[in-house]
């Protein structure tokens, strides 16, 4: 066992890697912030002693290495329930989300009774190929058994290098005995956009804000207007249950539908974290008319988009009260050791609104009728504002989140219909002009506010 004070210094050098500048003293510092660090320093030889006890006396000898990252991550989780500690295996599985591509088979599975049970083949990749069916049972993997396993540990088994084979022991309905399929992984990329036509209305679905949405949104536009041709009368954006993503994504398909005006200001502690991004000519939409469904399960960069569309009135906001998540997460990498992801900003709608602890509130309000076995366990719906440590906001708006359910059937889909309707003009919209052009006035009013502190710094 180190001596205290080694150990101590030895957890001093762990967090001032994430504690930045607290570590190094300046004699030209101010009195007061030399005092700050002599507490920190204090509180690092607390932290030092504690970690020292736990690991001497703990009636089972603890892993150091759980014990630092769960240091960690309580430092982190302390600030707001959106920072986090990644360590390398995390951060890697987040990079092949947010890329959106992975070496894998193609397959949606779920776990079913100790086996992996195959949801659906996705269309063209090895997974298909091969012949896998919807319902197929997967009860081992290069003939180890799968029974025992987590489902994610089976998914990372199933994952890997480019061209590299996998046995799957498959039972199939229907089938005496079990079948045994070989695939060779590929690249597998994951379209976060699903499209479709509803006679006269392109529908496009976003379930996430991953590095191909924007590529795969683009495609979807014109795949649709070419199959819908000139009787195409607008666009249904469904963002429900979308959790959000990428900024910079976020920001690609506001663009999309845009002509010009700011799509989403973000402001931090510091003028790096203070930024304005502007949409840029080119709607690819040709100016149709536009509907965005949102509900409880809305967060993020789902609301960043529907903040910009409302805001500069470009599409008619439909559904029920976005989750109200208005920060912006950075991550940083640690040299290796994984990452933090660390709220650094708080992100504003054209007109100037935190949707932090608020959300987004739809122009029109659509509720979605509950089967009778879902209305006791959804009955009270979860926004940010309802998550213990959030960022609190500087006024008294804060509001709870809306219901995020949405039925399988369409033709049960209240919001959906609505909006279809909406699009076809078999709604009459009824909108306040007086509160439209209010809206504009003030997003035009921030707009210039923030281009005249732009040009002063």
């Amino acid at each position: 066992m180190m001596r205290k004070p080694e150990f101590a210094l030895w957890a001093f050098l762990i967090l001032a890697g994430l504690a930045a500048g607290t570590a190094v003293l300046n004699m030209s510092r101010s009195h007061s912030a030399s005092a700050a660090n002599s507490e920190i320093y204090k509180q690092l030889d607390l932290f030092g002693d504690v970690l020292e006890r736990v690991r001497a006396d703990y009636v089972e000898k603890p892993d150091d290495t759980k014990l630092i990252e769960s240091a960690i991550n309580g430092m982190l989780s302390a600030l707001d329930p959106h920072s986090s500690f990644m360590n390398a295996k995390k951060y890697r599985d987040m990079q092949v989300q947010t890329r959106g591509e992975f070496g894998g088979l193609g397959i949606e599975v779920t776990m079913e009774k100790g086996v992996v049970k195959v949801i659906a083949p996705i269309d063209d990749t090895p997974a298909a190929r091969a012949g896998m069916q919807s319902g197929d049972l997967i009860t081992h993997l290069d003939d180890e058994q799968i029974q025992g396993l987590t489902l994610q540990q089976a998914v990372e088994k199933m994952r890997g290098p480019v061209n590299t084979p996998i046995n799957l022991t498959v039972v199939r309905k229907g089938e005496d005995k079990p079948l045994q399929i070989k695939i060779i992984r590929a690249i597998i990329r994951i379209n976060p956009i699903k499209a479709r036509a509803e006679d006269d209305v392109a529908y496009i679905r976003i379930t996430t804000f991953n590095e191909q949405t924007y590529t795969q949104l683009k495609k979807a536009i014109a795949r649709l207007k070419k199959e819908i041709g000139p009787k195409l009368k607008g666009y249904v954006i469904d963002l429900r249950n979308n959790p959000g993503g990428l900024l910079d994504q976020a920001i690609s398909v506001s663009d999309a539908f845009l002509e010009k005006g700011a799509i989403v200001l973000t402001r931090g502690r510091n003028l790096k974290a203070t930024q304005r991004s502007n949409a840029r000519a080119g709607d690819l939409t040709d100016g149709k008319k536009i509907a965005v469904l949102i509900n409880g399960g809305s967060a993020s960069a789902s609301e960043i988009v529907a903040g910009a569309l409302q805001d500069l009135h470009r599409g008619t906001i439909i559904g029920t009260r976005s989750f109200g998540k208005g920060s912006v997460q950075t991550i940083i990498p640690l040299d290796g050791n994984g990452a933090i992801r660390l709220t650094t900003a708080r992100y504003y709608t054209p007109s100037g609104r935190s949707i932090q602890a608020q959300g987004i509130e739809p122009d029109r309000v659509v509720e979605q009728e509950l089967p009778e076995d879902l209305k006791k366990k959804l009955s009270k719906p979860r926004g940010e504002a309802d998550l213990r440590g959030h960022l609190k906001r500087n006024d008294d708006k804060e509001a709870s989140g809306s219901s995020a359910y949405v039925p399988k059937d369409k033709e049960k889909d209240t919001q959906l219909n609505y909006a279809l309707n909406f699009i076809r003009g078999l709604i009459v919209e009824k909108e306040n002009k007086e509160e439209k052009e209010e809206k504009l006035d003030k997003a035009e009013k921030v707009e210039k506010e923030n281009g005249e502190k732009s040009s002063a710094n």
